[in-house]
């Protein structure tokens, strides 16, 4: 009987497109302090979260982080699985999403970033790790030549509106972002007040929207009433009244870590295994005992792991 023989050769076709990768300063970024590659670095895990954190540990620095295009690329899983593999290795240690504000002033813009390690690590660890810190002095620009002083030109008297504040602005843009969560001129006067404490804290209004419109259910009865209780359960903390100021000529590089889970922002002390508290407590008993283990809550299911993790 006549054997065929198949050439070994691989067609342009079988090889593996390359994994997308994020702009630059986005996307995966390693961390240091991490031991050598080895066959058992997530021997403890669950399969799932095994076979999410191989294929995280394969991608090159910089690769896309988000569970949309992780989840292309992951054959066995969507990506709702995906999401909750990526909270579980947050509580195992292993990775955190972190926002950092870049650039002064109204030019003030937050880079989203994944820091990964294969080594688990606890969160003081973490947290040192994230805590802000100076950023490269800019070069000093040549000062330009002083203009003349000219007197303006006359206006003819008009009435004058009273300008709305960024925070009234920013509600105002919520229902463009998400319809959803449209509010009227109304809604955005009663709420001002509450958005107004969130620009106190030092973020901007593409920070609120992103923290507002998160995770929305999939029908929103009443927006201000939704709205309202996230502008009282998501503000961020307070950052310090009398910080150390940096050197002269260095502006602080701000860092500020959101919950693997649901985006919650805060500062990593505030999430402990990357996590805020409502994503850190565990189901009822009923819907534990009522689904399946996969359905079962993550954080429940890994946190027993932690400490088997940090071992040398």
């Amino acid at each position: 009987m006549a054997v065929e023989h198949f050439s070994p050769a691989v067609s342009a076709s079988a090889v593996s497109p390359p994994y997308p990768m994020a702009h630059p300063g986005y996307g995966k970024r390693s961390v240091p302090d991490e031991h050598p590659s080895r066959a058992a670095d997530f021997a403890l895990l669950p399969f799932r979260e095994q076979y999410v954190a191989a294929f995280i540990e394969r991608l090159p620095e910089g690769a896309t982080m988000s569970v949309k295009s992780l989840a292309k690329q992951i054959p066995l899983y969507g990506q709702q699985a995906v999401a909750s593999a990526l909270t579980a290795l947050s509580v195992a240690g292993h990775l955190r999403r972190v926002r950092c504000a870049i650039g002064g002033g109204d030019q003030v813009r937050w880079v989203f970033q994944t820091y990964w390690s294969r080594t688990s690590h606890d969160n003081e660890w973490w947290t040192n790790h994230l805590a802000p810190e100076p950023a490269p002095a800019p070069a000093p620009a040549p000062e330009p030549a002083p203009e003349p002083v000219r007197e303006p030109a006359p206006q003819p008297a008009r009435d004058t509106v009273p300008a709305h504040t960024p925070a009234y602005l920013a509600l105002a843009g919520i229902g463009r972002a998400d319809a959803r969560l449209a509010l009227s001129a109304a809604d955005c006067t009663a709420l001002e007040a509450l958005a107004e404490r969130w620009f106190a804290r030092g973020v901007d209004a593409d920070y609120l929207t992103r923290a507002l419109t998160a995770g929305l259910p999939a029908h929103v009865d009443s927006p201000v009433g939704f709205v309202r209780r996230r502008l009282h359960d998501k503000i961020p903390p307070a950052l310090p009244t009398t910080p150390t100021p940096p050197p002269t000529g260095t502006p602080a590089r701000r860092v500020m870590m959101e919950c693997t889970e649901c985006g919650t922002p805060g500062r990593p002390e505030a999430l402990p295994d990357g996590l805020c508290h409502p994503c850190r407590q565990p189901e009822t008993t009923t819907n534990t005992q009522a689904g399946s283990p996969a359905e079962r809550d993550v954080s429940a299911h890994v946190a027993g792991l932690r400490d088997l993790l940090k071992a040398p």
